[in-house]
């Protein structure tokens, strides 16, 4: 790993700019790549500049972000990428059966998938870095990986804004045992997908804000909703995010929300609090 200085000096010595940053700042970060361009000395005969924006945004501002680029179209090449699953994780060992008389197996790493689109493919480019990152090009229009992410995010993204209504609601009742209980009963593979949608999600609300946003605008402009759904899931995570214990959570710091119950209860105190305050 090398660190550079300024945006100027990365633009001029990087083969590929991946942008992953929250949703609400990717169009400010492909401006500081297109403003620091003008000053980046690349060496004679070096390939152009690919920058590769791997954010979870919709259509449209994929495509107002690839605009950006087009008056640098000779020095810089635009992808239209973006992130399915969750951040690689390197897996236990298996072992084999004794039955089967062999040794143990090689860990293994887990990895999402990194879809692209767009004039420009990265599995041409860059073959072993798109093998390395399961890279594959879906399309030649732009918009088209940003859009497949917000459909994928909207089924799991969209299932823990329910969970966490749900689950609030149920502490606000008293039945959340209850629940749990219909859960295991009718549902039992649900109970394990509500954990991890409501325990996942309190370090991550903040950007899920606009993330969800993004999935509204794609799921009205793209595919003609009315655009209510999704942004009711952005008014949950901002709920989270700014109105309980839980927007103060980080990855790795964990304090509060560490399982379902906690989550239900934080939440169920946070919004009471609030709504007692306006009352």
């Amino acid at each position: 790993m090398t660190i550079l200085d300024s945006d100027v000096e990365l633009a001029g010595q990087s083969d590929i700019v991946f942008s992953v940053v929250p949703p609400r700042d990717a169009v400010e970060t492909a401006q500081r790549i297109i403003d620091a361009l003008p000053g980046a000395a690349r060496d004679a005969g070096r390939p152009p500049l690919y920058f590769a924006d791997l954010n979870a945004v919709a259509p449209s501002t994929c495509k107002a972000i690839a605009a950006l680029f087009a008056r640098d179209a000779a020095s810089v090449r635009f992808v239209d990428g973006s992130i399915i699953g969750g951040p690689p994780s390197l897996r236990p060992a298996a072992t084999a059966s004794d039955e089967a008389g062999a040794g143990d197996e090689a860990p293994a790493w887990y990895r999402p998938l990194v879809p692209t689109s767009g004039p420009h493919d990265l599995t041409t480019a860059f073959p072993a870095l798109a093998e390395t990152l399961r890279s594959r090009h879906i399309g030649a229009e732009v918009g088209a990986a940003s859009g497949l992410k917000m459909c994928f995010a909207s089924m799991s993204k969209g299932y823990s804004a329910i969970a966490t209504q749900a689950f609030a609601t149920a502490q606000a009742l008293g039945v959340l045992a209850d629940l749990r209980w219909a859960l295991g009963e009718v549902a039992p593979g649900r109970v394990r997908q509500t954990e991890a949608a409501l325990t996942g999600m309190p370090p991550k609300a903040y950007r899920w804000v606009r993330e969800m946003e993004e999935i509204s605008a794609t799921f009205a402009e793209e595919g003609g909703f009315a655009p209510d759904l999704f942004r009711g899931c952005a008014g949950v995570f901002r709920a989270v995010a700014e109105d309980t214990v839980l927007g103060a959570e980080k990855i790795g710091q964990r304090k509060r929300g560490r399982t379902a119950e906690d989550v239900a209860a934080a939440v169920a105190e946070g919004l009471a609090a609030k709504r007692k305050k306006t009352e």
